[in-house]
């Protein structure tokens, strides 16, 4: 009976045991979804508030204001080599400037290359516009009759034209318009200024945006495309310059609508600033304060021209990255999955994935670093083929700084980017003199879809550094 007794007990204290600890687990979840609901609040209202400031922000609107088009252009005289302006406007002026240059001619090898890597129904998005900037007539007849035989279909189609144009009667030294190539680097430097200035101006009424190519690079097939689907993309946020290499100024695009205070903007500084500075500070004036670059590179110098690569204009190389490196992290998500599959998949490198279905508008996906980092390079894969099935339709990457006490995420989260057609790579840029390193990484849900999503990987590169002896 003593024995039956003391069974009892213990069976009874075990039970209080374990009523306790399924309770404190049942507190622990409520509390977990709770800061999960609350994660997603403070998304919707971030979102809500990106929205309400894209959709009143101006950028420095005295600055928009002050920089009309400059007088000088009002002297502005251009000729038609061949072609005609395209009858409505184009989605994507593609603009080349080119000028003799006694170490050869790439131009004709560039627009090759161009046409080659794009399709019909690509070349219908854009104009190609190319200026002949050098005055010497006897090299303007001669390239221009080149082209022109090589390139006869795409100018009778309206996808090419060809240019000459100058300043007559402005204030500018005689030489910027010289065929003297033995001038110093800064003449010749402010001549390419000029010339660019010159190209853009008249670029104003061809396109929504435009694009900024050298006369020695090339294109990769269906680069048109890519910026196609980038703009797209993009169409809604605040940006001025998206770059499409890593080049000094190939690749980059801009806002038609920016063009007039671009060309004011290289005609003002001729004489002081390199091209690819002045185009920095332009960004910042106009409020962009870090560079948007795509990691994947649709440009870069033709084999032949670094080579014989110009000492005024030397030639950058394209950054070369290993294998990402992901660091330690734990991976948070409020989306709904099988009870099998954990957000940690989508960060792990290999072929594990994080598959869930249904998002709405809100939900998120986190990756919250172990240690603070200096991320120069993020890739986020959605879908699972290329064809985008399961992919995310509307989503964009967040980066975030100061860890939260609790751990489930950052205090403060600034835009990387939005997905491309379900996937980002992206350059990661810190504004200057800033000591900040990167704690989360966060992809958010912009709109519901009613399928299955997979997070197929994200990939992180970091900043290599040498350990202290």
């Amino acid at each position: 009976m003593h024995h039956c007794l003391w069974k009892y007990i213990i069976v009874a204290v075990s039970l209080i045991f374990l009523s306790f600890f399924l309770q404190k687990n049942n507190e622990e979840r409520i509390e977990y979804r709770l800061s999960l609901e609350e994660e997603k609040k403070k998304i919707l209202w971030q979102l809500d508030q990106e929205r309400i400031s894209s959709e009143s922000k101006n950028h420095l609107k005295t600055f928009k204001e002050m920089q009309q088009n400059s007088p000088l252009l009002h002297h502005a005289n251009y000729k038609f080599l061949a072609g005609a302006p395209p009858q409505e406007k184009k989605l994507l002026t593609v603009g080349i400037s080119s000028a003799r240059n006694p170490r050869g001619s790439y131009l004709l090898d560039t627009l090759q290359s161009l046409f080659q890597a794009s399709s019909g129904p690509e070349l219908d998005c854009v104009v190609v516009l190319v200026h002949l900037s050098d005055p010497d007539p006897e090299w303007l007849s001669q390239t221009a009759a080149n082209i022109s035989s090589l390139f006869k279909p795409h100018i009778e189609d309206q996808n090419l034209l060809m240019i000459h144009g100058c300043l007559r009667g402005s204030p500018f030294p005689r030489d910027l318009n010289s065929a003297n190539h033995s001038l110093p680097c800064d003449a010749r430097d402010s001549r390419q200024k000029v010339d660019y200035a010159l190209l853009m101006n008249f670029a104003f009424n061809l396109s929504e945006y435009f694009l900024m190519l050298e006369d020695n690079v090339h294109c990769t097939p269906k680069f048109i495309s890519t910026i196609y689907w980038a703009l797209s993309a993009w169409k809604e946020l605040p940006w001025v310059i998206l770059e499409f290499s890593s080049l000094s100024f190939s690749g980059k695009v801009f806002h038609n609508s920016d063009l007039s205070r671009l060309t004011s903007f290289f005609l003002l500084f001729h004489k002081d600033t390199p091209v690819h500075l002045l185009l920095s500070e332009f960004r910042l004036l106009l409020a962009q304060n870090t560079p948007i670059r795509f990691s994947s590179s649709v440009f870069s110098y033709r084999d032949n021209y670094s080579v014989l690569a110009d000492t005024c204009f030397p030639v950058e190389k394209e950054e070369i990255f290993g294998e990402p490196d992901n660091p330690v992290a734990s991976v948070l998500s409020d989306m709904m999955t099988l009870s099998n599959i954990i957000p940690q998949y989508a960060y792990t490198l290999n072929d594990e994935c994080y598959s869930t279905f249904d998002p709405v508008r809100g939900n998120y996906l986190t990756v919250i670093l172990e240690r603070p980092q200096k991320v120069i390079r993020i890739e986020v894969l959605t879908g699972s083929d290329k064809q985008g099935l399961y992919r995310l339709h509307q989503g964009q990457i967040e980066l975030g700084y100061e860890l939260l006490e609790n751990s489930k995420g950052c205090a403060r989260y600034t835009l990387l980017g939005p997905l491309v057609e379900g996937n980002l790579d992206q350059r990661v840029f810190y504004e200057e003199d800033s000591v900040e390193e990167l704690r989360c990484i966060r992809l958010v849900v912009l709109a519901p879809q009613e399928s299955w999503l997979l997070i197929r990987q994200i990939k992180v590169w970091t900043e290599y550094k040498e350990e202290e002896s």
